[in-house]
């Protein structure tokens, strides 16, 4: 079986289909993993910030602050102490915690290819048959993602509703890739850069042919 999809140039005229594996392109479904492929992404890439200092890293209190009896005061050895204003942090957010998490990678393929079969199911999956730009213009590319919302995507512009397009161009020229970075709403990152929580963050996806051939060759099935 598989799933036959419409070819778009970048005029948005039909240029022909392409015929994808339900393999890959047709899944079911399963939030828990797709939510569980999220997280773990998420937390490898979390950047631990938040530092407390304990008594031992806190700065003074080598020297006992009076005798231990006599004095009519509480006993204290140092300064150092949570108790005392300057002294440690006892259960404070410390550098040392550690949110890294692992799946497999078969896990982590299939819900990403679970991802990319919602995005057809809900119509929101354009293919181009190419993605380039002549120069480095930032109105022509966006001209090109004006037409693609009305005309296949049928979303009209208005102040309220916002881009929300991930574009996955297999291309390597460098002028496409400039002129779209300063539109807002809209993400351009390479094939090799492609991952669920992008996938997410992102209403809609428009991927080029070539990717769209290589995403089946990658995950075991090849598109025709």
């Amino acid at each position: 079986m598989s799933i036959k999809l419409k070819i778009y140039n970048q005029a948005v005229a039909e240029a022909g289909t392409i015929e994808l594996s339900e393999k890959v392109f047709g899944l079911k479904i399963n939030e828990s993993l797709i939510h569980q492929a999220m997280v773990t992404q998420m937390g490898n890439e979390r950047q631990v910030l938040a530092h407390t200092k304990d008594r031992s890293e806190v700065r003074g209190g080598g020297r006992k602050p009076w005798k231990q009896k006599g004095t009519g005061r509480a006993r204290v050895g140092s300064s150092r102490s949570p108790l005392w204003i300057g002294g440690g942090v006892t259960f404070g957010p410390t550098k040392d915690r550690n949110f890294k998490k692992k799946i497999n990678r078969k896990m982590k393929q299939q819900a990403l290819c679970m991802v990319l079969s919602d995005r057809i199911n809900n119509g929101s999956l354009v293919v181009l048959n190419n993605l380039d730009a002549k120069e480095y213009k930032t109105k022509a590319i966006d001209e090109v993602f004006k037409n693609i919302e009305t005309k296949i995507l049928n979303k009209e512009k208005s102040k309220k509703s916002k881009r929300s397009i991930l574009v996955i161009n297999d291309g390597k020229g460098e002028e496409f890739k400039y002129s779209v970075r300063n539109l807002a709403g809209i993400k351009n990152i390479n094939l090799e850069n492609i991952n669920i929580v992008d996938l997410l963050n992102y209403q809609n996806l428009v991927i080029t042919e070539s990717a769209v051939k290589k995403i089946g060759v990658l995950y075991g099935t090849k598109a025709k």
